[in-house]
This record gives structure tokens, C-alpha cells and sequence, in this order.
């Protein structure tokens, strides 16, 4: 692709399709992201699968009012936190908001952290069987050692890979296993080409840090996520039907404060179990986008210049 220069924007028959941008939590796509949608005249799709919740606004970081005010963003606050989301939803949307971004002679620029939603809306997932209210309620009232237990056994692989402390994928895991017969991993490895495929000549960028820098940037932003009052949000939620929602309360940081709420553990206590949390998390985000998206790779040090990585991503 011919770099556009640095004061004008690049021309129609330069502009990418679609610009991919993932990463773990807190490192730093959101910005790339903001700055891309300047210089190419983007909109930001969100791959969040808990930005797409009403209210849940700090501890999703969601973009803030002034962000999104001056660049358009799509799949945020669609729906209440008692309400069901998934990939499925998630792929319909999105492809609705690429479409339509498009159709303004716009480059959509999806960007997030949800590994499984990227790889839905590119490459579809193999088949699996629906929910079973029945199976699944029996499920959740049996003793979460129980179901690892179970899983250990029919599904090694699964097992291995699986956040054993998220009750709601082990429960998912165990489910189709009961419903199809075959292990969750042989289900999962089923990727097949979407009927429907992403627009051509996507541009797909992954963003890492070290880790000392990763876990500084996510120690300071959950100190800043706090003093900006998730306590109180998350009570609000609570009010709204939050803890109703086993999706939107597997969001990370929610449980965490909630069982604070409920006089489980202290305020300092929850704030440092919410950064260890958030550490597992990004290193888990990371090895998934490592294995199964090809990405081309940003690493970002703590001197590095987000205006600057933008302007590369635009040169390239």
C-alpha cells in the first residue's frame, strides 16, 4: 500500500478495507485505534464481549463520551445487562456496522480484546449444539470440582486450556460434550470458512508489551478505574439485574467487586485480586491470540509513541 503523507489524508483507492487491531487488555490498541480513525476518516467497531452491556462503563473501559463524540463507534451499550450476547449476535452486528461504515466510504476498524469474536466474524465457528435450559440448570447447581472433574476426563485438551475458575465456559464445556458426544476441543477445532466472508485485503495487527510494562499499565489503570467509582457502579448494576446475568458478571473485575459488596473481602484486597486477575487474564489473551490468529505483531515499549505506531500501521 503507497503511504498517504502526514498531512493529508490517504485517497480512496489507497484506503484499506478493514483495519484489525487486537491485543490484551490495557495494552494500548484502543488509542492506535483512535488516532487510525483520524488519519484514514474510521469508525471503531468494538470487539468487547462486555462493552456491549449498558452501564458497565468503567470496568469495560469503554471509550469515553469525548472519544466517541469525535470518532463514531459501534457495538457499545447494545444491550441491558440482563439481557443474553454472544458471538453469534455479535458476528450479525458486526458485519452490519462493516457494511454500513463502508457504505460512507469509511474504513472500519475493529478493534478489542475478545479473541473468539474475531475469529467468529472471520473464519465462523464449527457446529455445535444449542443450549439445553434443562442440562444447563442442572449443571450449574453441580459442584464446580465436580464438572473439571468430568471434563479432566472426557476432554483432556479442554481441560488443559479451559479457565477452570470461569464456571460459565466449564459448564458450556461440559454441556457439549453431554449433548454431542465428542469432546469441546474436537468441536472447536471445526473452524470452517464463514459463508458470509470479511471484506478483502483486511490489514491484521497485534499489540504486545513485556510483560513488566503490561503489568505496570494494568496495576495503574485499575487504581484509576477504582477512584473513578466501579465500586458504586457496579452497586447500581447490582440494582439493575447484574447478578442475574452469569455472562455479564464472568466481566472481569464485576465478581471481584460484588463479592466485596457482599462483605467477602476488603476494598485494598479486592483492588489487589481484580490486578491479579486482570495479569492471568492478559497473559491467557495473549497466548489465544498468539495461537489462533495470524497477526502481524506491534511490540510497544513504555517510550513508544501511539500517534507514532498509527502513523506506521498508515504508512504500511
Amino acid at each position: 500500500m503507497a503511504a498517504a503523507s502526514e498531512d493529508h489524508p490517504p485517497s480512496d483507492a489507497l484506503l484499506p478495507r478493514l483495519v484489525l487491531l487486537a491485543g490484551p487488555t490495557a495494552v494500548g490498541k484502543s488509542a492506535v485505534a483512535l488516532r487510525l480513525a483520524e488519519r484514514f476518516d474510521g469508525e471503531i467497531i468494538s470487539v468487547d464481549s462486555m462493552q456491549v452491556y449498558r452501564g458497565m462503563d468503567i470496568g469495560t473501559a469503554k471509550p469515553s463520551p469525548a472519544d466517541r463524540g469525535g470518532v463514531p463507534h459501534h457495538l457499545i451499550d447494545v444491550v441491558e445487562v440482563t439481557e443474553p450476547f454472544d458471538a453469534a449476535q455479535f458476528v450479525c452486528l458486526a458485519r452490519e456496522a462493516v457494511a454500513e461504515i463502508q457504505s460512507r466510504r469509511r474504513v472500519p476498524i475493529l478493534c478489542g480484546g475478545t479473541g473468539l469474536y474475531f475469529k467468529t466474524l472471520l473464519e465462523g465457528l464449527g457446529p455445535a449444539p444449542p443450549a439445553d435450559a434443562v442440562l444447563r440448570a442442572a449443571l450449574a447447581a453441580t459442584p464446580l470440582p465436580d464438572l473439571l472433574r468430568e471434563l479432566a476426563e472426557r476432554d483432556p485438551a479442554t481441560y488443559q486450556r479451559i479457565d477452570r475458575q470461569n464456571p460459565r465456559r466449564v459448564i458450556r464445556a461440559v454441556e457439549v460434550i453431554r449433548l454431542s458426544g465428542r469432546p469441546f476441543s474436537a468441536l472447536r477445532a471445526d473452524w470452517q470458512l464463514s459463508p458470509h466472508p470479511s471484506p478483502s485485503s483486511p490489514l491484521h495487527y497485534g499489540f504486545a508489551r513485556s510483560a513488566a510494562d503490561l503489568h505496570r499499565r494494568i496495576e495503574a489503570r485499575v487504581d484509576a478505574m477504582f477512584r473513578a467509582g466501579w465500586v458504586a457502579e457496579t452497586e447500581q448494576l447490582m440494582q439493575r439485574g447484574l447478578a442475574q446475568n452469569e455472562t455479564a458478571m464472568q466481566a472481569l473485575g464485576y465478581r471481584q467487586i460484588v463479592e466485596h459488596l457482599r462483605g467477602e473481602r476488603s476494598l485494598p484486597e479486592t483492588i489487589e485480586r481484580v490486578k491479579a486477575r486482570t495479569r492471568q487474564f492478559a497473559k491467557r489473551q495473549m497466548t489465544w491470540f498468539r495461537r489462533q490468529l495470524q497477526l502481524s505483531w506491534i511490540n510497544l515499549e513504555p517510550q513508544s509513541s501511539l500517534e507514532d505506531v498509527a502513523k506506521s500501521i498508515a504508512r504500511w
